[in-house]
Parts: C-alpha cells; structure tokens; sequence
C-alpha cells in the first residue's frame, strides 16, 4: 500500500558477487519506483564510454603502402592483418605521458603471430592467446605499432591527421569494459513490493578491474552533475527535522573515504601520515594548508587536485557553515568510535 512521502527512499544495501576473471555482478536496492532505471541506464553508458583504455592508433608495415596491399609470404593481407591487430588488448602500466606508445617487430621465419608476440619491456598484453596471422617459411614482416590511451571509440578518420607520415591510421578501440548489462527487478520493502532492485553484471578485457572501473564511472557521473550544485548553488531540502541534513547526499560524499580513490601510494601515504582520512578533510582545508602537508611534493599536489575537482569540490571551494558542523561532528564520533 502506497503512503505519503516527503522524501524519496534512499538505498542502504549493495552487494558484490565475483562472477568469474574479470567479471563481476552488483547489487543494489532499494530504489523507489522509476528510480532503478534512472540511475542504472546513464551508469551503463558512463562504464562504456569513460571508461580509459589502451588501443593501437597508428600501424606501419615495411614495403607497404596502404591497408588493402597485400605482403609476401604472409597468409592474411593488410585490411585482414589490420583487423587482428586492432583485436589485442595492450596495457601500459604506470603510463603518465599523452604520447602514444611506439612498439617495432622484426618477425621472421615460419610461425603463427599470436598477441602475446607484441608484450614488449613496459607494455602487456591481456590476450596473449588471440591468432593475428601466419608467416611462411622464408618471409618477414616488420612493422611499428602506435599505443595511445583514451576512451570510447575513435574512427580512424579522426586519427589519421595526428599520426606520422607512413602509418596507417586504425580505428581505436579504448574501452576496457567488454559488457555491461542491468536488470531491474521489484523487490518487498515494508510489505510494499513496488520498490526496485538494480542488477549489473560488468565484464572487462583485464585491463581494469571491473569493481575499480564502476567506481570510476560513478566518479564520472559526480563531477558531470557537480555543475548543477557549483553554478546554481543548490542545497539539499530539509523535508525532515529528524536527520537535520546527517544523510544528506553531500555529507556522504565528504566522508568518503580517501583509500577509495586509487591515489598513487606516495600520494596516499603522505595523507595518511598526515592523518586526513576523508574526502571532507581535504575540501575545508585551504590551499595553502594542503601545500603545507609535509612531504607532499607538486605532483602528488596536482594529484589530489585533479580528484577533488573530479568529485566537484575544487581546491577552495566554500562549504555551507552547517555542512561543516555536521561533517565535522560525524568525524568526530567517528574516532570515538
């Protein structure tokens, strides 16, 4: 039986499932009527298209000229060759430049080309077992490779004025995240069975942990809606005296805490030692202060700005006088805890 609210019904249960390598399913409710879909439909397409992935741009084979040559003593032609390769799934740890990735391959003799042929020192190759093609006896193929980082999808249209002349432009595709799926299901929530459940099942190429990449697409989906809150200055409504504001949606996100998002270990062990445990803590702090956190160098500075600007709070953004008192009072019971 519906009843009348002020407030909308604010999910308190997730669970994760480890479905197998790579593959994940995550649970949550409840959610009220219409919400499930809300939420899930614009989570999925972030997972999909924010999520950062390395891909081949660029190709250059020696004696040829374009992808739909052919190349003596191989099985496969170019455009075929071409197909295989935009197939392998690299990953470049640690990668902190923009510059693509430069890989060359000397191949000779009678053999099958496999992906795991093209790991070099500093690159992997997550499926290392994919046929790409068969050299004959007495051929050769040499070629260089173009690695770059991104995300989503990109036509080879749109690379091709960026590569160096001689290389074939591929079409890249970035996104680690191999499937996403959601259902919605009803689930029984105060003898009322109109309340909704979100399933997602999430599979990725290995190149990014599944969990780790839902947690970056919420991250994504914060800082696309944190223009709304910065430009219109909106503040939650207070529909009930009972919580005062101690659930709000902000106050969740300034205790979240700062292990949670995959800073660098100098980084987080600078915070650490510093004693600053939330996101919370950072935002009050001015600018200076956090400069002044010792042994906290400009790159782990510029770190910590990125992600906070992520999640919407800029280094000196102002807080409301009463979110400061109610965060400050929830970290405070949190260590007498």
């Amino acid at each position: 039986m519906k009843t009348i609210k002020t407030t909308p019904y604010v999910p308190t249960d997730i669970s994760v499932e480890e479905v197998g390598t790579n593959h994940i399913r995550i649970t949550a409710h409840p959610f009220e009527t219409g919400y499930a879909i809300t939420f899930a439909h614009p989570i999925r397409r972030l997972l999909m298209s924010s999520s950062l992935g390395f891909a081949p741009i660029g190709l250059q084979i020696e004696d040829v000229a374009h992808e739909f040559d052919s190349i003596r003593g191989i099985v496969e032609d170019v455009s075929q060759l071409v197909v295989n390769l935009k197939k392998i799934r690299f990953f470049i740890p640690n990668k902190e430049d923009s510059e693509p990735f430069k890989a060359s391959y000397q191949f000779k003799g009678e053999r099958i080309l496999r992906a795991g042929d093209f790991a070099v020192e500093g690159m992997e190759v997550k499926n290392p077992d994919l046929y790409i093609a068969t050299i004959n006896e007495g051929a050769e193929l040499n070629l260089t490779l173009l690695i770059q980082s991104g995300i989503g999808y990109v036509p080879s249209e749109d690379i091709r004025e960026i590569l160096p002349q001689g290389f074939i432009p591929l079409d890249a595709f970035f996104t680690p995240v191999k499937k996403v799926t959601y259902e919605i299901e009803n689930v029984l929530v105060e003898d009322n069975p109109n309340y909704e459940r979100i399933v997602f099942d999430i599979q990725t190429d290995g190149q990014i942990d599944p969990m780790q990449a839902f947690k970056n697409a919420i991250l994504v989906m914060h800082s696309q809606m944190s223009v709304f809150g910065a430009d219109l200055s909106l503040e939650a409504p207070n529909f009930s005296s009972k919580n005062n504001g101690e659930d709000s949606a902000e106050l969740k996100t300034l205790m979240i805490k700062i292990d949670t998002l995959n800073l660098s270990a100098r980084c987080f062990n600078c915070l650490d030692r510093a004693g600053i445990c939330h996101i919370g803590e950072l935002v009050i702090m001015e600018e200076s202060a956090l400069k002044g956190i010792k042994n906290l160098g400009k790159k782990s500075y510029d770190e910590i700005t990125e992600k906070m600007a992520e999640l919407g709070y800029p280094v000196g953004t102002k807080l409301a006088d009463n979110t400061i008192a109610l965060f400050e009072k929830k970290i405070n019971k949190s260590k007498k805890d």
